[in-house]
């Protein structure tokens, strides 16, 4: 599966839209790492568990996207973005979503 953020691949050609395809994930924050974070937050730098976090649930909104552009018959996704939001005290969602195709 192709992946990208550009419109087209250079040097193919789109022979079928499929249509949008997305997948999302939804993180709450652990109270131990909480803990730590609030603590490191007054000295400053980053905050390693909550970027390990947020990576962990790009990768399984992106699996989650892939899942339904290979469900459609696609072998491309593009336009892919990325998208955050705050669900509640303590959650995120990470969405994804990109334009399913058939290359040539």
């Amino acid at each position: 599966m192709k992946i990208t953020n550009l419109e087209t691949i250079p040097g193919k050609t789109i022979i079928k839209h499929l249509g949008l395809v997305q997948g999302s994930s939804v993180r709450a924050k652990h109270a131990g790492r909480d803990l730590l974070s609030s603590i490191k937050n007054l000295f400053g730098g980053e905050l390693t568990s909550y970027t390990e976090l947020l990576q962990e649930s790009r990768e399984e909104a992106m699996q989650r996207m892939i899942q339904q552009a290979e469900a459609a018959n696609a072998n491309a996704i593009l336009n892919v973005r990325f998208s955050t939001s705050s669900i509640t005290q303590g959650a995120a969602e990470i969405y994804v979503y990109g334009t399913a195709v058939v290359l040539e």
